[in-house]
């Protein structure tokens, strides 16, 4: 259902400072914790004593404390100590390996010895002073897959968010879609429109001029296993656009790391980097405050479809031209999946 050698995003930082974090991934139960030195540590959430969820425990001296009899589990998965016990034969747990970079969490649900820390994706506006980010996390009643189309096709803005970031003139630019490898990019570019709401409040946050006609550019970006970045901003008309100098232009990248829980289930790690005031910290709140309103919308859709989805799984749907990108999206998903079964039915008959 979901490719699993590949890097997801588990959690941020901060949902692991102050005691073990047990969530669900690809139906994998993982518990995250800080283990020796502080480095992160991802174990199977399972005692294996009596089967207690080893996120209902806490950390002490770099090891994950059992919250039911004590036993203490290390970052590789072997028991260290139990009080009045010897563990030297206890099981060990499935270690999973683990990164933490760009102010994520990131895990490897498959093959352990296959996990290269070189894959996970670059992200240059999380070290770059002149870029500022702020984020957040929904937990949606929907398959991976639905996210990802809704991302790559934001013609629904004109319905779903019609009082923000939503206009008619989404739906009149034609996409362009594009495939290299990996990557499906959907572009539109609309010129001398008038700018949203959202938009016109970016403009005012940036010092520019919100009532004047503006080019607004949406680039989504959709990279395996299920990550979408997207290009967005507005510039004054006439002013080059996407190309505009800084002067002109409110320009961003919407972050979207939609992480499998179940087949029909996400964690949705959501934010904005922004190019413009990256010191400004009121301000990014406001805009994050604004944004996870928008994508509030979004789960309400979404979970709706779902349930849909579910209730007459033999309806066909039909494909048009804005869905090219989520149908590329998932035609390169299919194929990882294969060819991740292809790999393990090879290696189950050597």
């Amino acid at each position: 259902m979901f490719p699993k050698n590949t890097w997801y995003v588990a959690c941020t930082p901060d949902e692991i400072d102050e005691k073990p974090l047990g969530r669900t991934i690809c139906n994998e139960t993982i518990v995250f914790f800080r283990g020796e030195g502080g480095k992160v540590a991802a174990v199977e959430d399972f005692c294996p004593h009596r089967g207690a969820p080893l996120s209902l425990g806490f950390v002490r001296d770099g090891q994950l404390v059992c919250g039911y009899h004590g036993l203490e589990m290390g970052g590789d998965g072997k028991c260290s100590s139990m009080p009045g016990q010897r563990v030297r034969g206890f099981p060990s747990l499935r270690a999973y390996p683990v990164e933490e970079r760009h102010g994520f969490i990131w895990v490897w649900p498959g093959d352990a010895e296959q996990a290269d820390p070189a894959e996970i994706p670059e992200l240059h506006w999380a070290h770059d002073p002149e870029w500022a980010y702020g984020g957040g996390l929904y937990h949606v009643n929907c398959g991976y897959r639905l996210m990802i189309d809704n991302l790559m096709d934001l013609t629904h803005e004109t319905y779903v968010h019609a009082s923000s970031i939503g206009q008619p003139e989404i739906e009149e630019a034609a996409p362009d879609t594009q495939v290299n490898g990996n990557e499906v990019t959907t572009s539109r570019h609309m010129e001398n429109i008038p700018a949203p709401p959202f938009w016109q409040a970016a403009l005012r946050g940036n010092d520019l001029a919100d009532d004047v006609p503006v080019d607004r550019w949406q680039i989504c970006r959709f990279t395996p296993p299920s990550h979408v970045m997207i290009e967005v901003g507005v510039a004054h008309a006439g002013k080059g656009g996407y190309d505009a100098p800084d002067a002109y232009k409110a320009a961003s990248i919407v972050v979207d790391f939609i992480t499998p829980e179940t087949e029909t289930s996400i964690w949705y790690f959501w934010g904005m980097a922004r190019h413009f005031k990256p010191q400004d910290q009121a301000l990014t709140d406001k805009i994050r405050e604004g944004q996870g309103k928008i994508f509030a919308e979004d789960l309400e859709m979404l979970e709706a479809q779902q349930r849909n989805l579910l209730a007459y799984p033999e309806r066909q749907l039909l494909k048009l031209n804005i869905d090219g990108g989520g149908v590329q999206a998932r035609r390169i998903i299919e194929r990882l999946i294969a060819e991740e079964q292809d790999a393990t039915a090879v290696e189950k008959a050597s």
